[in-house]
Parts: C-alpha cells; sequence; structure tokens
C-alpha cells in the first residue's frame, strides 16, 4: 500500500520537481532495495527493520533529502560544501538530482550510525 501512497504522493507534484524526485527515489531503490517505501512525516520515506532511513519532498524552490538523523549531515560536511544543509535535510535543486555517489554515501552513513547506535 505505501509503494502506491510515494505514486499517488509523487503524482501531486509538478515538473521539474516530479521528475528530478522520481530520479532520486529510482536511485534509492537501487541502493537499497530490500527497503520498505512509506509515507512519513507526509512524505516519501524508506524504512529497513522499521527504522526510517531517508526520505525526500519537493518545495517551491527546492528539493530536499532527509537522512532522519542530524549526524549524518555533519559527517558528510566536506561533500556538501555545494549545498544547502540543516541538521536534518539537504537541499538541492529542483531540475538536478543528487549524485549517486552522494546518494549511496548519505544512506551508507545513516545505516551504519543506526547500527552503531543499536549496538550501544
Amino acid at each position: 500500500m505505501s509503494t502506491k501512497e510515494v505514486d499517488r504522493h509523487l503524482a501531486k507534484i509538478q515538473e521539474p520537481q516530479h521528475s528530478t524526485l522520481q530520479a532520486l527515489r529510482k536511485l534509492i531503490r537501487e541502493v537499497i532495495p530490500e527497503a520498505e517505501e512509506v509515507i512519513s512525516y507526509g512524505f516519501p520515506g524508506y524504512k529497513l527493520d522499521g527504522k526510517i532511513i531517508c526520505g525526500f519532498d519537493a518545495f517551491k524552490n527546492h528539493c530536499s533529502f532527509f537522512p532522519h538523523s542530524s549526524l549524518v549531515i555533519p559527517e558528510l560536511e566536506k561533500e556538501l560544501v555545494n549545498y544547502k544543509t540543516s541538521k536534518g535535510a539537504l537541499q538541492f535543486a529542483i531540475d538536478k538530482p543528487l549524485p549517486k555517489t552522494l546518494v549511496r554515501k548519505l544512506i551508507s552513513t545513516r545505516i551504519r550510525l543506526l547500527r552503531q547506535a543499536q549496538k550501544s
């Protein structure tokens, strides 16, 4: 059911954000194919073992990637110098998807930090 909810959510988004987010969605599914696609906090998200790994959405002048951890963005500070960031979000252009290598790093960092926290 959640995949259909994500489909409905993305169907409401205008171009060029729609295509940009569809490309990001495809990439996330390649990186973590075992993740469950959900709507979380009102936008598309991806869960592994019941924990949110990441999410994304469109806004008027940008798109955002949410790593669902305030630790991910500071850890990748050098890779994110060309993006506007906050503790919990990475903003990117409405018409240019994030690079595959960056998405892989964001997701792998989130998963690693989550596993470290679970061991503690």
